[in-house]
């Protein structure tokens, strides 16, 4: 299996090794980098506020003199782990009714295929922005907000997939031995769709990113004492004019993280090798 993965990363094109590389570097600063902050999250440790590079702060302090190093640290873990965690419940719950509404067909078909157009076919921002302003920000509530906006999306390309493999010879063939909707999901549909369902978990990553992020600039994120990547743009808003490190940071960061994970779905699409 490992040799199997590196060659796969061999093949593929320099866009994607990059791609690779960007992603791994920001989940292992999720994972451990708070961990390498040299200093606590919320100190303030700089008489001067929006300094500059240097040895004592590396990526200078922001708006209340904190180091910036360590709240990019600290802000990576929210704005990966919480875009992440939407990423996946998108895909598990749109997967999982596109695998009913094919199989069962008729009008349990009609039904969520019409209910999943209406809700897609609001914009993702102003109804993160209806349920943000219905139910709070805590950290849960922003992980299922985001990930029941982006669950029309993935049901639209997985019921795509399914209803073309549902009139597929092998799962009639399964039909006609008797087996029962959930083995047929499971078996014989679900494998044949793993492919085009990974590209769409890493699109519906960067879009939560992307949605997180917008929702935390306009102070409706994730809330003080925690700070994504978002946050730290927001309060930093002041120092632009003097190019602060504070903002620029952040703001490269998750351009690098967006970025990153597009290079890399679209090496592992089909056709993705170099």
């Amino acid at each position: 299996m490992s040799g199997a993965l590196a060659m796969r990363v061999r093949n593929m094109r320099l866009s994607g090794r990059i791609g690779l590389a960007l992603v791994l570097f920001w989940l292992v600063l999720a994972v451990g980098g708070p961990a390498l902050a040299p200093h606590p999250v919320g100190a303030f440790i700089d008489q001067e506020v929006f300094s500059g590079p240097g040895r004592t702060f590396w990526l200078g302090s922001d708006y209340l003199g904190r180091d910036v190093l360590s709240r990019v640290l600290w802000g990576s873990r929210y704005t990966v782990f919480l875009a992440l965690g939407a990423a996946l419940l998108a895909v598990l719950g749109g997967t999982s009714l596109a695998l009913f509404s094919a199989i069962r067909g008729g009008w349990t078909d009609e039904i969520l295929a019409r209910a999943m157009d209406t809700l897609n076919s609001m914009p993702s921002k102003i109804f993160a922005l209806v349920l943000v302003a219905a139910f709070g920000s805590s950290l849960t509530l922003l992980l299922l907000i985001a990930a029941f906006i982006y669950i029309p999306g993935n049901y639209r390309i997985a019921r795509a997939l399914a209803i073309n493999l549902v009139a597929m010879d092998f799962v009639q063939v399964a039909r006609a031995r008797g087996e029962g909707a959930f083995h047929i999901a499971r078996y014989e549909v679900l494998p044949n769709m793993i492919h085009p369902l990974l590209a769409d978990t890493g699109l519906r990553f960067v879009f939560v990113v992307l949605l997180l992020s917008g929702l935390s600039f306009l102070g409706l994120g994730v809330q003080p004492p925690y700070a994504d990547l978002g946050s730290l743009v927001r309060e930093n808003i002041s120092g632009l004019p003097m190019a602060a490190p504070a903002i620029i940071v952040p703001a490269l960061a998750i351009a690098s993280l967006t970025v990153g994970a597009n290079l890399l779905i679209d090496a592992l699409k089909p056709g993705g090798k170099a």
